[in-house]
């Protein structure tokens, strides 16, 4: 990959944001619908779904543009997203797009599992560049978000085979991103002590 670049944060969350907003807006127009191709018939979920794949790698593609660089997260749910809305699209089974947030967040929890095992924090492989913490915060760290991403795996299980699929796309959209990110900030502030201050900031 080329080097980073600058650019602009609102910019930023409105590229790695925005598709997700996209599908939810889409979803809206279209749930009540049908489309014929063929002699099949797709609902308007099968359609914002394959709708949404393009919409996410446009998004990417410029976010990488700009920036310079992809982190290996953003590329991991590409790839997840791109090969469930296929399998959602060829077998016509909403099912397959709604296991995939399963999917992201039990492979997350999995391998941030696999480093504990090892007495490492793949955490700190990827964020240390963001946040200079010392060895036994990102160890704790990770640990809670090792299961914090367990009990997101579960949720989405236990919220698309026992609820609507209106209530799922909105959880799914809202619900799940923003629990995520409260318990990280809830997190950051009680590391405080681990973190690394930079020598410059000091003098």
């Amino acid at each position: 990959m080329s080097d980073p670049k600058t650019i602009n944060p609102l910019l930023k969350q409105v590229l790695e944001l925005g598709p997700t907003v996209a599908f939810f807006l889409i979803y809206l127009r279209l749930r009540d619908q049908s489309f014929m191709l063929g002699t099949t018939e797709y609902s308007g979920f099968i359609v914002s779904t394959v709708l949404f794949v393009p919409i996410l790698l446009a998004a990417m593609g410029v976010l990488y543009v700009l920036s310079g660089k992809l982190s290996r997260i953003q590329i991991f749910t590409a790839v997840m997203v791109i090969f469930f809305g296929a399998l959602t699209a060829w077998f016509n089974d909403e099912r397959f797009f709604k296991m995939k947030t399963t999917l992201v967040y039990g492979t997350f929890a999995i391998l941030l599992g696999i480093g504990l095992l090892q007495g490492k924090s793949y955490l700190a492989y990827v964020m240390s560049e963001m946040l200079p913490m010392e060895d036994e915060g990102w160890m704790i760290l990770t640990r809670r978000l090792c299961l914090a991403f367990t009990i997101l795996a579960a949720a989405n299980e236990f919220v698309w085979r026992t609820m609507s699929t209106d209530a799922w796309v909105k959880i799914e959209t809202f619900g799940f991103p923003l629990a995520l990110v409260a318990f990280l900030w809830i997190q950051i502030l009680s590391m405080q002590k681990y973190l690394i201050e930079d020598p410059e900031e000091k003098s």
